[in-house]
């Protein structure tokens, strides 16, 4: 007996990619696999402009090197891995590569940290490695605060985000080893919110006292049973720490403030490398 042809090989391709496009950008890579018409139609422009947010004409059109893309599936897979600079600089946008949803890296520039303009604090340097032209290198502080505010119409709603440093340390830093505080509000109108706990950080995973060892130089140790997140590496070659999450439902209006800070311990500090903070779709 000869094998069924399911009937959904027998749809004109505009149907099949109409289908496709209530999927997701995973799936319609999968679909390629099943048949030349499936291939086809999962390329088409048609399913990739539905993947892509429904803004984001007006959002690339702020950028000073615009995309040049044949296709929209090309276009979605460049904004994915190649974030893009936008108001001038300011601040990169990019999209999650698994959903579409929309994410925003706000240059050290446009974060307000506490004693920037005072020179023997921090400095402005250029990093080849970093997206931005400037990068904030701390000097010498006790009082660290570093705050970023986005708008949540920037944002794609219904979606869980989680806000991270991105950061570096110099050779020589120190003093970053306290714990810190990281939190995530959100502010509308005179009512403010704050979405979650607020979160113990670590710039500098805690570590033992120094100890020293018969014919060896003092080292640090790891230690053990430390409450607090920690950073981790990233692809881009930068660290991250993630400092806290919020939700962004539909029509949803407010600022996202968010903010680390060390006020209690009050030692001296230096070394840290400011990139931004990044806001993403939370895994």
């Amino acid at each position: 007996m000869a094998d069924e042809i399911s009937p959904l090989f027998s749809l004109p391709e505009d149907c099949i990619a109409n289908i496709i496009s209530f999927t997701s950008p995973k799936d319609a890579c999968r679909a390629t696999a099943v048949s030349l018409g499936f291939k086809s139609a999962a390329e088409s422009d048609a399913v990739w402009d539905r993947f892509l947010p429904p803004d984001y004409e007006e959002v690339v059109s702020g950028s000073n090197s615009p995309l040049t893309c044949s296709t929209k599936k090309e276009f979605y897979f460049s904004l994915c891995e190649s974030p893009l600079l936008i108001d001038g600089g300011k601040m990169s946008f990019r999209l999650s590569r698994s959903t579409g949803k929309k994410c925003y890296m706000l240059c050290a520039r446009e974060v307000e940290i506490a004693w920037i303009h005072t020179p023997m604090h921090w400095t402005w340097t250029s990093l080849p490695e970093s997206r931005f032209a400037e990068v904030a290198e701390l000097l010498s502080v006790c009082w660290l605060e570093i705050r970023g505010t986005l708008r949540s119409q920037m944002l794609s709603p219904k979606t869980n985000y989680s806000a991270y440093l991105v950061f570096k340390l110099s050779e020589n830093h120190y003093g970053l080893h306290c714990s810190s505080k990281a939190s995530v509000k959100v502010v509308k109108e005179s009512t403010t919110k704050t979405e979650g706990d607020i979160n113990t950080v670590y710039i500098v995973p805690p570590t033992n006292r120094r100890v020293k060892f018969r014919c060896r130089r003092p080292r640090l140790l790891p230690l053990r049973n430390a409450e607090g997140r920690v950073p981790f590496s990233r692809t881009d070659g930068w660290l991250e720490i993630e400092l806290g999450e919020f939700f962004i439902d539909e029509g949803d209006e407010f600022d996202v403030q968010i903010q680390l800070c060390e006020t209690e311990h009050l030692n001296w500090k230096k070394g840290l490398i400011v990139e931004g903070i990044e806001v993403r779709p939370k895994e």
